[in-house]
């Protein structure tokens, strides 16, 4: 694939970038379209370092007139850059005080001797986090920490990546995004979505209406998830299911228990994290209290700032690990997928895919329904924000509702169900660009299980919209 991947992605460029203008498609669109696909595919096949490619094309971007110079560079100052760098300092807190030594230890102690109910403990981990914090990076980096530890335990590390690291931080992945979908508050995108419901159509769409629908689909999901993940895409090898460690589980015991009493330092690290985290979970409330709003990002700085201060703080700079290559990896990734949006290349795609699904009058439902459930869940190979992804696709999504004359719950509900599924690409989402920068599975790791799983979710959507959604009403009923 390294050999074939340089010039493969070449003639992908060239295909895209010297073919005819297509009708709709600004010259800038195709330009972003054309350089996007070449570092996708060098992105998957690896013939350079996935940051080179990156540069790549953000150099392209800029010397094609794509997006001005300054858009292009100033990427390194979004949210996500910045939450990944104060990613990596929150998680040298819990290294250096021992706390995410604790945290595993413990986890592991509780949850078993192996790696198959390791891995089921951080999905009811994520679970749990899901409709507490709306912030999907936040959870990313709250869990971060504890899931390099265990994957050491077994073995795992950028440098010596196995099938259980692959498993444990992709089902990890999956979890954060999938388990979004079940609650209301799961992601911003859902309360978007919901907004523009009640704007359009005047419905209003309750807490329970949304849990009682969605979250049987995204556990559902996620168990078969477990399952496809380490028996038939990364296997774990039987030598592999036990902890590398002479002793067992009694070694992790020990270990736990030569830890003693929390101190002092690993105290100041659980300080230092539980005001980040307050300030994620009561983010709607930072107006009342404060007269402003403290976002994710700047929450995390502030635990940054705390931790770097003298006497208080309990880190030095040389000992934050950051990794900066992987910082310009994901710099170029969203330059890429922010020229796909600015440039309307994003929006003449799916355009062009559904009107070769070619909707009128007089169309049966169920046909529609599925058309829609599979465009919304490939869309977000197009689109790295799932807000953009929700503005685009939910109003069009509700005018051809409105266009064929059926109830547009039918359809938008459904399609917003969906928008967390940003699991097919590393730069489908902040957790996955901030998940890729540990080195515990490659791009193509991701892909792969990202397009299982996306196949896995529009059959089950379909299933769902034939049976359970039609219970609640939430498609058209039984009685229709």
């Amino acid at each position: 694939m390294r050999y074939l991947g340089f010039p493969g992605g070449l003639a992908v460029f060239a295909a895209v970038y010297f073919a005819p203008a297509p009708a709709g498609l600004a010259a800038a669109g195709q330009a972003a379209l054309a350089c996007f696909l070449l570092a996708l595919v060098w992105w998957v096949t690896e013939p350079v370092p996935t940051f080179v490619t990156s540069l790549t094309l953000i150099v392209l971007l800029v010397f094609l007139d794509v997006r001005p110079s300054d858009d292009v560079l100033g990427v390194l100052g979004l949210d996500v850059i910045w939450l990944n760098v104060m990613a990596f300092v929150l998680s040298s807190i819990l290294i250096k005080t021992n706390l995410a030594k604790r945290l595993a230890l413990g986890l592991v102690t509780r949850w078993g001797t192996g790696a198959i109910p390791t891995l089921l403990a951080f999905l009811v981990l994520q679970l749990a986090l899901a409709p507490l914090i709306p912030a999907t990076a936040a959870r990313s980096v709250i869990t971060l920490p504890i899931l390099l530890v265990v994957a050491a335990i077994y073995g795992a590390s950028a440098e010596t990546p196995n099938n259980v690291g692959r498993n444990l931080f992709l089902q990890s992945l999956l979890g954060i995004n999938i388990f979004s979908s079940g609650f209301m508050t799961g992601s911003t995108a859902n309360l978007i979505a919901l907004s523009f419901i009640f704007g359009m159509t005047g419905k209003k769409v309750y807490y329970s209406d949304w849990l009682f629908a969605a979250l049987p689909v995204a556990i559902t999901a996620m168990a078969i998830a477990g399952w496809i993940g380490p028996k038939l895409l990364f296997r774990i090898e039987p030598e592999n299911l036990k902890p590398r460690i002479a002793g067992g589980m009694e070694t992790f015991r020990e270990e736990l228990a030569r830890l003693g009493p929390l101190s002092a330092m690993e105290k100041k690290g659980a300080a230092i994290f539980g005001v980040v985290i307050f300030l994620w979970v009561t983010d709607r409330f930072h107006m009342g209290w404060f007269g402003f709003e403290i976002s994710p990002v700047l929450a995390a700085i502030v635990g940054g700032i705390i931790a770097f201060l003298p006497r208080v703080g309990i880190l030095k700079w040389s000992e934050a690990d950051i990794p900066w290559n992987l910082m310009l990896f994901s710099a170029g990734a969203y330059a890429g997928g922010l020229a796909l949006d600015s440039t309307g290349a994003a929006r003449w795609v799916i355009g062009k895919i559904f009107a070769a699904a070619n909707f009128g009058p007089g169309t049966s439902f169920w046909p529609v329904y599925m058309a829609v459930i599979a465009i919304n869940l490939v869309s977000h190979y197009f689109f790295t924000s799932k807000t953009m992804r929700t503005i685009i696709m939910i109003p069009f999504i509700i005018g051809i509702a409105q266009q064929l004359g059926w109830n547009p719950l039918w359809l938008a509900l459904p399609s917003a169900f969906t928008i967390d599924w940003v699991i097919g690409l590393p730069i489908s989402g902040k957790p996955n660009v901030i998940f890729l920068t540990t080195g515990q599975y490659s791009v193509l790791d991701n892909v792969k299980y990202g397009a299982v799983m996306t196949i896995v979710g529009i059959l089950l959507f379909w299933a769902f919209g034939f049976t359970w959604f039609r219970f609640l009403g939430v498609t058209p009923g039984f009685g229709s």
